[in-house]
């Protein structure tokens, strides 16, 4: 295959994409504003496009211009990246080195310097941009995906593909015995067009596994609170269970139910009902160590673990969060809302299923309830057959 072979894929290339994701937009009737990678891929295709009718169209169409537009089309698809890992500061950076990129470029070709040095920079731009992409897929390399890990590894070795061509070509202009300048180029040239299949595929499988992971999260994660559901919960929950049939440290529960809840809603609107069971998840959170867990059961109901707490200690935490939920009042638009939370605390038994476990529980709080709310309770210790003799 030869070089203007090459850029001819690498245009058509690009320009399938942009299709591709033209069509998706406009079937899934989105807005058809373009993402940061499909604006990359309408660059780098405008640009290769330039580049293969080189001598057909005019030189500065088809050297600075075409340049200037693929340096662009490179800084976004590692911007893109960056976006992707929840890091949208990128162009904090990407922007001024784009700006450098071109512009040194430009002062080359104005200049009228050598091909071989306006080559070797542009690789080095190129290979900049590159790698700054590579940099944030690797970000939390230990929990990441095998796929990510994969493209890593290859976006890495094709950055340092095209870098090298350009540092050959500074080096040996003319080429050498066991390197043409030929072979060089198409070194390169195939570096560009091996990146653009591995880019293009890694990020719609990147896409997709990010949409993946979305939704599996929102099957176990509460989305108002941000904390478990009733099935999370009990999926963290199960280990515990079985953990209490062994001899150790026993694992408490605490059920806690905001008090009359129902009246904010119907007084303040559920918005401010909302912000209420945000503000009651945060305070809880603040009086929590780190290993223990808490969930949303529904509505104002919530439920907390304790791993390693026995059924004194629990009740001190317990009666920590009623005390802190009564002096933390929730600012709304509408009202300032003071709330309280009755609780009821248990400890996981060796004979206990999630059933028996939840209704001690539950009949614990409701014991606080009727003691007049805004109370700890804890279930009633069984008699002894002496006392009942």
């Amino acid at each position: 295959m030869d070089i203007k072979t090459l850029v001819l894929a690498l245009a058509l290339g690009n320009l399938s994409l942009c299709a591709a994701l033209f069509f998706f937009e406009y079937e899934s009737k989105k807005s058809l504003t373009l993402s940061t990678w499909a604006i990359a891929k309408q660059c780098q295709a405008v640009g290769w496009i330039l580049l293969y009718f080189r001598g057909v169209v005019p030189e500065l169409l088809a050297g600075p211009v075409a340049n200037a537009v693929l340096l662009a089309g490179f800084a976004l698809d590692a911007g893109a990246l960056w976006e992707g890992v929840g890091r949208p500061r990128w162009r904090n950076i990407l922007y001024p080195a784009l700006s450098v990129g071109v512009g040194t470029l430009l002062a080359f070709h104005v200049l009228d310097t050598s091909p071989a040095v306006r080559i070797t920079i542009g690789s080095l731009f190129v290979g900049f941009f590159y790698l700054s992409g590579v940099l944030a897929l690797a970000r939390a390399w230990r929990k990441g995906s095998m796929l990510r890990r994969y493209l890593v590894v290859t976006m890495f070795a094709l950055a340092l593909v095209i870098v090298g061509r350009g540092l050959l070509t500074a080096a040996f202009p003319e080429g050498r015995s066991w390197i043409s300048a030929n072979a060089m180029q198409l070194f390169g040239f195939g570096g560009f067009y091996l990146m653009m299949l591995v880019n293009a595929f890694g990020y719609l499988l990147l896409s997709r596994e990010k949409l993946q992971m979305d939704l599996a999260r929102l099957e176990t994660t509460d989305p108002l609170t941000d904390v478990p559901n009733r099935r999370g919960f009990y999926q963290a929950l199960a280990p515990w269970m079985a953990l209490a049939r062994r001899p150790g440290q026993p694992t408490a529960m605490i059920i806690l139910a905001l008090d009359q809840f129902k009246r904010v809603n119907d007084s303040y609107g559920h918005a401010a009902g909302d912000a209420a069971l945000k503000s009651m998840v945060e305070t809880c959170k603040k009086q929590l160590r780190d290993s223990d867990l808490m969930g949303r059961l529904g509505g104002a109901e919530f439920a907390i673990q304790l791993p390693r707490t026995d059924q004194e200690n629990a009740m001190m935490v317990a009666e920590r969060i009623r005390r802190a939920i009564e002096a933390t009042p929730v600012k709304t638009e509408r009202a300032i809302i003071k709330l309280t939370a009755s609780m009821g605390v248990t400890t996981i038994r060796a004979d206990d299923s999630t059933v028996s476990l939840f209704k001690r529980a539950d009949e614990a709080l409701q014991a606080a309830k009727v003691r007049g709310e805004n109370q700890v309770a804890q279930p009633p210790q069984p008699q002894s057959l002496e006392a009942l003799s």
